[in-house]
């Protein structure tokens, strides 16, 4: 009787999993369908963030979350910070390189189609793909800025319109957040903006502010600024 029980209670667990993964099926990315709602916990030596991805940059989302799962930002540095600018990491490269190495051309091998939304823009503490010089804007497969900014006046905003975005006009609702958080609008519509730091943007402002060396234009921290550990967890309801 007893191992008749243990069996029917193996088969019910059995069950109860093959139910779970049924709900939580993989997707073709090899994430599965819970993750696309999960955010992601960034913890630096500076501090600890929380990103959360949007849902109109699926093709950015995606890869981005399948990275954070594998582990693959685990250690790199953020290799480049420029103070009322951005902090730039994500190169595989940075995980072992010296003091002396010249890094930001490290990749895994792919690039991701340009996701530009016109609701989507370089306000303070978003997340954006870097990328080299293409002509048809495709983001790098792993490396990623994330936005300090600054604030701009009216005449500011006029300026990059002018001479940074050949004459293109930035929405009124997005001047009034540039005029109040900040951001760096002169990138709008060049590189895709995926997501957003919705905890510790005081890290950002604490990365940006580290000393960097100004040799060749690397701006790379003179003392290394390392991603810990990035994983996902589970978003908190509002």
């Amino acid at each position: 009787m007893k191992i008749i029980m243990m069996i029917r209670v193996v088969f019910h667990a059995f069950d109860i999993s093959m139910m779970l993964f049924a709900c939580n099926p993989k997707l073709n990315s090899g994430l599965r369908k819970n993750d696309l709602n999960k955010n992601v916990e960034m913890t630096t030596d500076h501090g600890t963030m929380v990103i959360q991805l949007y849902d109109s940059t699926p093709l950015h989302r995606d890869n981005f979350l399948k990275l954070v799962k594998s582990n693959f930002y685990d250690s790199l540095l953020f290799h480049r910070v420029i103070k009322d600018f951005m902090i730039q990491g994500g190169d595989p490269t940075s995980k072992h390189a010296k003091a002396d190495s010249l890094l930001g051309s490290g990749d895994v091998g792919y690039t991701i189609p340009a996701e530009f939304r016109q609701s989507l823009f370089h306000k303070r503490g978003v997340i954006a793909a870097a990328r080299n010089d293409n002509p048809a804007k495709a983001s790098s497969g792993c490396q990623f800025y994330i936005v300090q900014g600054k604030v701009f006046t009216d005449g500011g905003l006029d300026s990059v319109e002018t001479f940074r975005l050949n004459g293109r006009k930035i929405p009124a609702e997005q001047r009034a957040v540039y005029k109040t958080i900040g951001g760096t609008p002169h990138l709008d519509q060049g590189y895709t903006v995926y997501g957003e730091v919705v905890k510790g943007l005081d890290v950002v402002d604490k990365i940006a502010a580290v000393q960097t060396s100004r040799a060749q234009d690397r701006d790379r921290p003179l003392q290394d600024v390392r991603i810990i550990k990035a994983k996902l967890i589970k978003r908190k309801r509002k």
